[in-house]
């Protein structure tokens, strides 16, 4: 049963705001709230209307609380002392465009979505803004309405988009109090190119066959996904980031193993008839390796299957 609710509020401490409240949105804001730094969630204006009950949170122990959370509302967004975007790739833009003109200049944004090519476009939308980007392993499942579970523990790693971002290191050591880990990179992109890599192999296949993550550890996919890992490596390589198909591979069925029992976010997306994060993972995948002329048809095969899949559903 739910302990009550709680909300460490700290004045003193800058406030995080969490602009989305999805699966790993809910997440990040509990384990936020949990650890005593202040926390409120930005949701869309016509959310305005919706019944708000408290954050049903379920950690990774089982144990359940029931946390009070501040929210806003991107119409009226008021002071935001540092942006935590936690919506996905495909809503991010959509997402942050309210917000042009209402961010003070100055304020940290960070990224935390699967795939690539967001970044980019948010440094056009806010310029005066440092941009940093994350790459995240937690895993996390939306059960209800505000009701939340954390199920898998990871590493979490931010880095610098633009220049300004570089004076923000610190925002890792308090993301870390929350996590239990989470780390500085300057060269985010490598990790991000890895996490890129593993999904590339691990979502589409689970979507369109409707799999648990583990379910990939048998022979049935063993073919495909070293084709996979094998184009991914071609592209990364191109793209100045070295590494091997069979680097890549071990990494994958490093997260297969230790993510056997959770469904990928893009079968959950497939599921709920909701649109999938493969134009900003394998799309972004497939125009990187266009512009360097490499043939990646495995890849292709898989964006393709995703894609009309998701138009019949």
């Amino acid at each position: 049963m739910p302990s009550g609710l709680l909300n460490s509020r700290q004045p003193s401490t800058p406030q995080w705001t969490l602009l989305g409240c999805g699966a790993l949105g809910g997440v990040f804001a509990s384990l936020l709230t949990q650890s005593g730094q202040p926390t409120r969630v930005l949701l869309r204006d016509h959310h305005q209307s919706t019944l708000h009950p408290g954050i049903d949170f379920t950690s990774l122990e089982g144990h359940t609380q029931l946390f009070a959370i501040e929210r806003g509302f991107v119409g009226k967004p008021g002071q935001i002392q540092r942006l935590l975007v936690m919506t996905k790739a495909n809503q991010v833009i959509a997402a942050l465009t309210p917000l042009v003109g209402k961010l003070a200049a100055g304020v940290p944004i960070v990224l935390l979505h699967n795939g690539m090519g967001i970044a980019e476009q948010v440094v056009v939308l806010f310029p005066h803004n440092p941009v940093i980007a994350g790459v995240t392993s937690h895993g996390a499942m939306k059960s209800g309405h505000f009701v939340f579970r954390h199920t898998g523990k990871g590493e979490t790693w931010l880095g610098p988009i633009n220049e300004a971002a570089r004076a923000h290191v610190a925002l890792a050591d308090e993301l870390a109090l929350a996590l239990g880990q989470a780390g500085w990179d300057e060269q985010i992109r490598a990790r991000q190119w890895q996490k890129l890599a593993i999904n590339c192999a691990i979502n589409p296949l689970t979507a369109l066959h409707k799999l648990k993550n583990g379910e990939l550890a048998g022979p049935r996919f063993a073919d495909t996904l070293q084709q996979v890992c094998v184009e991914v490596a071609d592209v990364m390589c191109a793209e100045g980031m070295p590494t091997t198909a069979e680097e890549l591979l071990r990494r994958v069925m490093t997260v297969v193993e230790l993510t056997a029992d959770n469904y990928s976010s893009m079968h959950q997306d497939m599921e709920q008839k909701r649109e999938t994060e493969i134009d900003a993972i394998t799309g972004f995948l497939l125009a990187s390796a266009a512009r360097h002329g490499i043939a990646v048809p495995v890849n292709q095969g898989l964006y393709q299957a995703i894609k009309e899949k998701s138009q019949v559903a």
